[in-house]
C-alpha cells in the first residue's frame, strides 16, 4: 500500500532539511525561495519496536518494516491560488498527496531569511491554509456554474451533486476546511471526486528552537508535532550506535523524526499487521477497519479471492508463548474468518486456497 504525506509550508521553513533527515536523500536545501522545483519523493521505514521483539522470537533471516512515502513540495506563498510564484505547480502536486503535513517556521537565524520578512507562525499557517481553500473555491465554482446549467435537465443524480456543492461553497467561503465538514455517505463518491485539497488529513509541524514558547499555536484542532530540525541534524548526522544515548540524554524517548513518522502513519488512519518465521518477520501496512482478506491482499493481491482463513493472534501474546506452536498448545490462535477486521498489532497466518 503506497500512501504519501505533502511536506508543505512557505520557502525557508525547513521543509527541505527535514525531508533531507527523514530519507537520507540529500536532495537541494539551499537559501532561497523555490529551490525545490520538482517535487522530491522519498520512502521511510516506519518505527516499529513490536517488529524487533517478534525477531527476537522468530529469530528470521530478514526483518521488513512498513514504509510511508513523503514528497517534499516547493514552497507556497501568498497568491499561489492565484498562479503566484510555482502556486499551480505545487498545488498540482499536493492533489496528488494523501495527506499534509504543514512545516510552520519559529526559529531565529539571521541568515535564513523569511519571505513576508518576520516570524510569525500564526499568520504562516493562515496565509497557507487560506491559499488551499482559495484554490478549493476555485474548484468548486467552476463546477457549481456547470452543473447548475446541467441540474436543470432534472438528472437526479446530478441534481443531487448539486445539493453537495452548495454545501461545501459556503463553508469554504468562511475560511473553513471541508475536513471540518460531514456527508452522507452516497455524497462521498462525488465529494472524492472533485479532488479538494482541504479535505485532506493534515498535521501541523512547528520547526522551533530554544527560545520558542510551549504555547504557540494552541487552540488548534489538528495535531501540532514540535520538532527542532537543526538539533534533529546533529542526532541524524551522529553513528547510529550513539543516537539512542544522545536522544535519551536530552531528555526525550525518541527522536522528532520518529514521532513525525508515527503521527503521520496514523493521520492516514493506517494499522500494521505482521507476518513472522523463520524466513522474515514484516510489518505490513492496511487501512483501518480493514477485513481479513484485503489483509491478505497486501501479501499477494490472489489471496483476496482464495482466502479461507486466518490464525491470529495479538503481538504481545505471540511473545509471551515463543512460537507459533506454542500458542496453539495454549488455546491462544484464533481462527478467523473472511468477516474479522483486522485489528492493530495483530500476527497473522492466511491459508489460502491455491
Amino acid at each position: 500500500m503506497s500512501l504519501s504525506i505533502g511536506i508543505v509550508g512557505l520557502p525557508n521553513v525547513g521543509k527541505s532539511t527535514l525531508f533531507n533527515l527523514l530519507t537520507k536523500k540529500g536532495v537541494e536545501a539551499a537559501n532561497y525561495p523555490f529551490c525545490t522545483i520538482d517535487p522530491n519523493v522519498g520512502v521511510v521505514k516506519v518505527p516499529d519496536t513490536r517488529l524487533d521483539k517478534l525477531a527476537e522470537v522468530s529469530k528470521p533471516k530478514k526483518i521488513i518494516p512498513t514504509t510511508i512515502e513523503f514528497v517534499d513540495i516547493a514552497g507556497l506563498v501568498a497568491g499561489a491560488s492565484k498562479g503566484e510564484g510555482l502556486g499551480n505547480q505545487f498545488l498540482a502536486h499536493i492533489r496528488e498527496c494523501d495527506a499534509i503535513c504543514e512545516v510552520i517556521r519559529d526559529f531565529q537565524d539571521k541568515n535564513i531569511i523569511h519571505v513576508n520578512g518576520k516570524i510569525d507562525p500564526s499568520g504562516d499557517k493562515e496565509t497557507i491554509n487560506m491559499e488551499l481553500i482559495f484554490a478549493d473555491l476555485a474548484t468548486v465554482e467552476k463546477r457549481l456554474d456547470r452543473l447548475r446549467r446541467d441540474a436543470r435537465s432534472g438528472d437526479k443524480e446530478l441534481k443531487a451533486n448539486l445539493v453537495v456543492l452548495e454545501k461545501i461553497y459556503p463553508h469554504l467561503s468562511a475560511g473553513r476546511a471541508v475536513r471540518e465538514m460531514s456527508f452522507e455517505e452516497d455524497e462521498l463518491p462525488f465529494v472524492k471526486s472533485l479532488s479538494l485539497l482541504t479535505i485532506k488529513p493534515i498535521l501541523y509541524l512547528l520547526n522551533i528552537d530554544e527560545a520558542t514558547p510551549e504555547d504557540v499555536l494552541e487552540g488548534t484542532n489538528e495535531e501540532v508535532i514540535r520538532i527542532n530540525v537543526k538539533l534533529e541534524e546533529e542526532i541524524v548526522n551522529l553513528p547510529e550506535e550513539e543516537q539512542a544515548e544522545y536522544i535519551k540524554e536530552l531528555g526525550l524517548s525518541q527522536s522528532g523524526l520518529d514521532r513525525l513518522i508515527q503521527s503521520a502513519y496514523k493521520l492516514l488512519g493506517l494499522d500494521t499487521f505482521f507476518t513472522t518465521g523463520a524466513d522474515e518477520t514484516r510489518a505490513w501496512t492496511i487501512k483501518h477497519g480493514s477485513k481479513a482478506p484485503q489483509a491478505a491482499g497486501e501479501i499477494h493481491t490472489d489471496f483476496i479471492k482464495g482466502f479461507v482463513r486466518a490464525e491470529v493472534i495479538n503481538w504481545e501474546k505471540f511473545i509471551e508463548c515463543g512460537s507459533d506452536a506454542k500458542a496453539k498448545e495454549a488455546g491462544l490462535m484464533r481462527i478467523e474468518g473472511k468477516e474479522y477486521v483486522v485489528q492493530d498489532g495483530d500476527v497473522c497466518n492466511f491459508l489460502i486456497n491455491k
